[in-house]
């Protein structure tokens, strides 16, 4: 079940000093990641993480690796792409798999 925003608030309250305070130099981390090449608009690709100046969201990538493809073979799919875009999306991914997982999910085709 998703926890609200009270809920999440008051369990950080409750939590000692120290902890408070790592959790902040966390979520700060967290929420100013921001890695080269990896763009966000909500009016391209629905907002998703994608390639900075293409239409090619992180998940679509990270669906082909999953799928068994290397990056020599999604190079090839994807010409307008470089080593370095799949570098980039790489390390989007090992960061923020469950956002990842979530997103193939939803782009799932079902026949």
């Amino acid at each position: 079940m998703p926890t609200t925003f009270d809920q999440a608030q008051s369990m950080v309250a409750a939590l000692p000093r120290q902890d408070r305070a790592r959790l902040f130099v966390w979520m700060a981390a967290d929420i100013t990641d921001q890695l080269p090449g990896i763009e966000f608009d909500p009016r391209v690709c629905g907002g998703s993480a994608r390639i900075a100046g293409t239409r090619i969201p992180v998940w679509s990538l990270e669906s082909w690796r999953r799928l068994g493809a290397d990056d020599a073979e999604i190079l090839h799919n994807y010409p307008s792409l470089q080593s370095s875009d799949l570098v980039n999306a790489w390390h989007y991914v090992a960061r923020h798999s469950q956002e990842i997982d979530r997103e193939i999910r939803e782009n799932e085709v079902t026949d």
